[in-house]
């Protein structure tokens, strides 16, 4: 029995053959992955981890899938998503507030749990709709902060084993981090403080205002590229005549111009040639090579 095989048989439920993946993304579109493990527990991972690096195929993350974007048809890649344990959040009083958030749990949930504790520092991923797994492997950021503000550590599975690794470790920079392909976010430390509860959720209120106002909805992945130094990429694609601009099933949004958003039952082959697109204009018109945010799974590029 090979080990996809051996792996299939041993994680039952937990393993789903040809799983498509592009539904589970915020782009809503796009094809499908060999494998899709879901692992609820530690013990889980002990049990399918070393089948699942057996199998030789290229693992790749699946929180909400907020800045992913998938190629249409199937990928022999092995999809991994976590939830159960992996969604708790704790927090205890020590040298101000020590918290600690499991990779699957959603930043806005979160947010707002933390701020009607009267926790504050974190409101601002109230606005980022992705889990902590993936604010750490990307240091996710918004309203004038970031994940590197208040992560001490975070714990993962990394070649094969559960470590625990520093900031420092982690190197994080501006969206960046050193997390590897097939590295899996488990769960990370946060150091916060005490403050008025009230003043908190007022905060969370008015980001999740301000996004309203001045960020698209529907089908889409957030922000497509990140801001080169001292500019705003937004700028530069309304520069550069992009806003609005279509390819296919996808377009760039009208309400902001770094969002690209598709069509129902779209294409993401046509996400990504749009994203292109864009890029090569600004790159003509205003001499920026625009960095996207996004990760992608198939298009020619390793997950």
């Amino acid at each position: 029995m090979n080990a996809i095989d051996a792996l299939i048989q041993r994680g039952g439920p937990r393993v789903a053959e040809h799983a498509p993946l592009g539904p589970r993304t915020t782009y809503r579109v796009g094809g499908s992955a060999r494998l899709l493990v879901t692992l609820s527990s530690r013990e889980d991972l002990r049990e399918l981890g070393d089948l699942m690096r057996a199998t030789g195929l290229e693992s790749v993350a699946i929180g909400n899938g907020s800045n992913l974007l998938v190629q249409d048809g199937e990928h022999d890649v092995l999809a991994v998503h976590v939830d159960g344990e992996f969604t708790t959040l704790a927090w205890r009083d020590d040298d101000g507030v020590m918290v600690e958030a499991g990779a699957g749990l959603d930043l806005p949930i979160a947010a707002r749990r933390l701020a009607s504790e009267g926790v504050v520092g974190f409101e601002w991923a109230v606005g980022v709709p992705g889990t902590v797994g993936g604010a750490v492997a990307m240091n996710a950021g918004g309203h004038g902060s970031d994940m590197a503000a208040s992560l001490e550590q975070t714990t993962l599975w990394h070649d094969g084993e559960v470590v625990t690794w520093t900031k420092d470790e982690l190197a994080l920079g501006y969206r960046t981090s050193a997390l590897r392909d097939g590295d899996l976010v488990l769960s990370a430390s946060l150091r916060l403080r005490r403050g008025d509860a009230d003043e908190a959720k007022e905060r969370v209120r008015d980001i999740v205002r301000w996004r309203r106002e001045h960020q698209p909805g529907g089908a889409n992945g957030g922000s497509v590229f990140t801001n080169p130094p001292g500019e705003h990429a937004a700028r530069l694609i309304e520069e550069a005549g992009c806003k609005g601009l279509r390819v296919g099933s996808a377009q760039v949004s009208e309400k902001h111009a770094n969002f690209i958003q598709a069509d129902p039952e779209g294409r993401a082959n046509d996400v990504y040639a749009l994203l292109e697109t864009v890029r090569d204009r600004v790159a003509d018109r205003c001499g920026v090579t625009l960095v996207t945010e996004h990760r992608f799974v198939g298009f020619g590029v390793t997950p």
